[in-house]
């Protein structure tokens, strides 16, 4: 199924096939029946949202939607289609349409510390379950470079590589329930371009954040968070270029992938 399924979500009833367990919140996939076949989708029930010191609590599913939001009224194009759900099989949430990833290496990856490949970066280094040196490394790649430029956006607390998604040769992210904090929060694997100068394109998909982008979200945030969104965007404009990780929080998730 591509990333546009036309009306989303479809209309009918949304069955559960499945609950994804790894998950730190209670999280289903599930299907809805239309007339050109079987959807699947993720839906995470408000419910089932385990709470978070440092986000309002039951706030998690408008965060996944208003990230989806942001992505299409500015353009960057990155999440999938993401919707609030009224009344699911286990209460109010958000369902997201689930992406097939293509059968191709992963853009974000472990690999012996010495064997960084020509256009990868590497972020970290660690051991890994067998006390091995590795390196954390994501691929140079535009696709993933808008992502990760969607993410300083939407302060993004949460980009593991697992919340990486290639589609039909596309890049998405999936996720995005600890994004939009006031306070940054920045936390993620896709540090490959810190410090780089925002190209044209990048500042359009940053200026359109701040206005359009902005007002798309209005509904779904709090008032200071929506503020924080436009403020973000125009210290990103005036720097022109990406951030760079500090020192005041972490800012690699755990566990990275």
């Amino acid at each position: 199924m591509g990333a546009d399924p036309g009306a989303f979500p479809p209309p009918g009833e949304l069955r559960p096939i499945g609950r994804l367990v790894e998950a730190s919140n209670a999280t289903f996939l599930c299907a809805y029946d239309t007339d050109e076949g079987e959807i699947h989708v993720v839906y995470k029930p408000t419910a089932g949202e385990a709470p978070l010191w440092d986000f309002p609590r039951y706030t998690l599913a408008q965060r996944e939607v208003a990230a989806y939001e942001l992505s299409l009224a500015a353009g960057f194009d990155v999440v999938p289609p993401t919707a609030l759900l009224v009344d699911g099989p286990a209460g109010a949430g958000s369902v997201q349409l689930w992406l097939d990833a293509d059968e191709v290496d992963d853009l974000v990856t472990l690999v012996p510390h010495t064997d960084v490949p020509a256009g990868w970066f590497p972020i970290v280094s660690g051991v890994d379950q067998d006390e091995q040196p590795v390196a954390l490394i994501h691929a140079d790649d535009s696709r993933l470079r808008r992502l990760a430029l969607f993410d300083v956006v939407a302060n993004n607390a949460d980009r593991k590589g697992a919340h990486v998604l290639l589609h039909e040769g596309r890049v998405f992210g999936c996720d995005h329930g600890v994004c939009f904090n006031e306070e940054s929060k920045l936390r993620t694997v896709l540090w490959g371009w810190a410090g780089e100068p925002l190209t044209e394109e990048e500042a359009e998909l940053v200026q359109r954040a701040r206005t359009v982008g902005a007002a798309a979200i209005a509904e779904l945030l709090g008032p200071d968070e929506v503020a924080a969104l436009v403020t973000r965007c125009q210290e990103l404009l005036d720097a022109g270029r990406f951030p760079e990780p500090g020192d005041r929080w972490p800012v690699i998730p755990w566990p990275p992938l």
